[in-house]
């Protein structure tokens, strides 16, 4: 695995592949975003391409308005007979980005145990029931944008990397952030034909970039993946609107009350319902009689009932009254939710690849507490911004928040020193350096 600095470079083209989360905010979606428009900051060529459906993001969005395997349409062809075979100006119109979002507003998303054909198919590429979806991406690519790399932002959406290799021929690069989470949701008998489709597109891809080196080490075993064909970068942020140092919100204040925030979508793998546990038995400590929670992120028609049951467990134990619920936050609204909490915990329940919330909370001076797994002791050792409890225990994380907020000033402290580190080590500018860096060497030493 291999790891570079931010030097300077000469400008590249890039065609970015990145995959919609059919409404929602998507962390893959939101720190490609931020990547290639630092990169197009810095002087290169980056065309950022959306799948299945247009991204959500809470900054500046830069990905292209064209669609490619729109969600419709995909579907479709996956489910009704024949339908593939009609002409592309009888089911383009399905692409269109208001009827797409139209659609997932309606209680889509994208579910694995739902999806398991779907997914197979689309990775067989051109063998796969999408294979027009396939040859119109690869076509676009090749005569709108001729890149010199072509990134792809998982291997699930990868199935035309063999076609992108032979008609563009330019290196391929597949991010992996999360790849894992979703193929462990896939039933069988198509979780397994996944794993032997992607064994026969590894050999396409040039590169494969990670945020740490446990999730490199992880799925260089999952995925069957030569060490050699990993390379590391940070994770990068865009800190342009944050201030340079806490802000006095953050400051340890004896008129507000012990405040932990809780940033993620409402699922259970992000471990909402182990914060609500830790929170009960934490208000049950001498001296936290009065902390409070703050929640916020997005919820879907799907999640709504996991996240009622959350709340009648605050109603039944009595505290529902020391729980605050913001729903999904735009940038300004998140940064206003960052400013007013002591210490965010996310206990997810799976090994988080990236961990963006981490980063967006240190960034504003605010201290973590996480599960010790996955890409989270790697952050907390880079930055020294918080602390880790083991993983899937409740009573321990209660016992870390309570000793966070007995003692405000030192958590301020700790989330300052933090936010300086981010700033050095975590922005978006070196993210996006370090990503292109990597680009121009492949570029310079191509492969076959």
């Amino acid at each position: 695995m291999h790891q570079t600095s931010p030097n300077s470079i000469n400008p590249i083209t890039i065609a970015y592949i990145t995959a919609g989360g059919a409404g929602m905010f998507c962390g893959s979606c939101m720190r490609d975003n931020t990547v290639a428009r630092a990169m197009h900051h810095q002087g290169h060529d980056v065309h950022l391409i959306p799948m299945y459906t247009p991204i959500r993001v809470d900054e500046e969005n830069v990905s292209e308005q064209t669609l490619f395997y729109g969600g419709i349409n995909v579907y479709m062809e996956q489910n009704v007979p024949g339908y593939r075979f009609l002409p592309s100006f009888a089911t383009r119109w399905l692409d269109q980005a208001w009827i797409i979002r139209w659609a997932t507003s309606r209680g889509i998303e994208t579910n694995a145990k739902q999806l398991g054909a779907l997914t197979l198919s689309v990775l067989k590429g051109v063998e796969g029931k999408q294979r027009k979806e396939a040859i119109r991406l690869v076509d676009w690519v090749a005569n709108s944008i001729k890149p010199q790399v072509v990134n792809y932002s998982n291997m699930l959406i990868a199935g035309s990397a063999p076609l992108m290799k032979q008609k563009v021929g330019c290196p391929i690069v597949v991010t992996l952030q999360g790849d894992d989470v979703f193929m462990d949701e896939l039933p069988e008998p198509y979780r397994s034909k996944c794993f032997q489709q992607i064994s026969k597109l590894v050999p396409s891809i040039d590169k494969f970039v990670v945020f740490s080196r446990y999730y490199a080490e992880y799925m260089a075993d999952y995925f069957g993946i030569p060490a050699e064909k990993f390379h590391l970068v940070p994770l990068g942020i865009d800190l342009n609107d944050l201030p340079h140092a806490p802000a006095a919100e953050n400051e340890a204040s004896p008129e507000r009350h012990p405040t932990i925030g809780y940033l993620a979508r409402m699922a259970p793998e992000k471990g909402l319902h182990l914060l609500i546990d830790a929170f009960l038995h934490l208000r049950g400590m001498p001296g936290m009689e009065n902390a409070r929670l703050k929640i916020a992120g997005w919820a879907g028609p799907q999640q709504q009932p996991y996240l009622d049951e959350q709340f009648e467990k605050l109603k039944v134990a009595g505290h529902f009254e020391g729980c605050e619920y913001l729903g999904t936050v735009d940038r300004a609204q998140k940064l206003a939710f960052l400013k007013s909490i002591d210490v965010l915990s996310v206990p997810t329940t799976y090994r988080e690849p990236k961990g963006l919330f981490v980063l967006e909370a240190l960034a504003a001076g605010v201290p973590v507490v996480q599960p010790s797994h996955g890409a989270f002791p790697e952050l907390i050792e880079a930055t020294q911004g918080g602390h880790l409890v083991p993983p899937h225990d409740p009573i321990s994380l209660a016992e870390k928040l309570a000793e966070v907020l007995s003692d405000r000033e030192n958590a301020r402290q700790l989330g300052a020193s933090a936010a300086e580190t981010v700033r050095t080590k975590f922005n978006a500018e070196i993210a996006a350096a370090q990503t292109a860096e990597l680009y121009q060497q492949l570029i310079a030493s191509p492969t076959d």
